[in-house]
This record gives C-alpha cells, structure tokens and sequence, in this order.
C-alpha cells in the first residue's frame, strides 16, 4: 500500500465515511436499498449511546475499511462480540488489511472477556468465506437465521 496506513478506533467526524462503506458493502451483497440508517444515527449510536464500537483502516487519513461490532450474549457462553461489518474497497484488498482488523477485533473481543465471536456471511461471497476459513473459523450451516423489519 503506498501512503500512510492506520488502524484505529472510530471518532465523531468518521460517520459520513463510514456510512459510505456501509452503502458500498450493500452494493455489494445486492441490497442497494436496503440501509436506512443514517450518519447522523450511526454517530448517536457509536459516541453518545456506545450500542456499537468500529475500527476503522485509512490511507494517508481517508477512511478504506471498517470493522463494526457490539456486544450480544449468549445464554450458553455469555457475553459474546458480534461482527457486523467487517468492509474494505476492493481496490485496497489482498494486502492483509482484512487479516489486521479481523486480528485487531480478536484481541479487543478477548479483552473484553467475551467468550465467541459471531458473524454473518453470504453464502455466494466465496472470497470472504475463503478469508474466514484462512483463519481459521467454524462456518456453521446447521443455523437458519431469523428477522422482523420494524
């Protein structure tokens, strides 16, 4: 990668960035219409409410990637981290950016004392389930996942 390259928590300002990727990433997986949220509510959520935390990846100062997560539970094992959005442009991959944040993540989410890490892939994104299964992860096809829209 040419430039200056940093990892690092999300700050208030980054919302419109991110909001950004969040809107590339539902591009991607085919739901262009589909997010709702807006910068001005990522922003109350991340910094003022803290239901969700991000790292986020930029290159000489402009936001690239992301890795967006909060808290769940599991009556199992507890406190666990759940992965949202884990997003970098295509033209910034293959460089083992996804591998930092992800590694990044892993050690938040144990010091956090939390038992699992969970997250979501689509099962037509071959290039993220080859990622996941690289580092090592359980993809579990037993479950079927559930949703209401309010």
């Amino acid at each position: 990668m040419k430039g200056q390259t940093n990892i690092r928590k999300a700050r208030r300002g980054d919302e419109i960035a991110l909001m950004g990727l969040v809107q590339e990433l539902a591009d991607f997986e085919k739901a262009p219409d589909e997010v709702m949220n807006t910068p001005e509510q990522l922003a109350i959520d991340l910094f003022d409410d803290k239901i969700c935390d991000c790292f986020v990846y930029e290159i000489d100062g402009v936001i690239r990637g992301m890795a967006l997560y909060y808290v769940s539970y599991s009556t199992w094992r507890g406190r666990c981290l759940y992965l949202e959005d884990l997003y970098i442009q295509p033209e910034f991959r293959r460089g083992g950016i996804g591998q930092k944040l992800f590694q990044i993540l892993v050690d938040e989410a144990k010091e956090m004392g939390v038992k699992r890490m969970d997250w979501q892939v689509l099962d037509w994104n071959e290039s993220a389930i080859q990622f996941y299964k690289k580092i090592g992860a359980t993809l579990d096809p037993e479950w079927i996942n559930g949703r209401l829209f309010f």
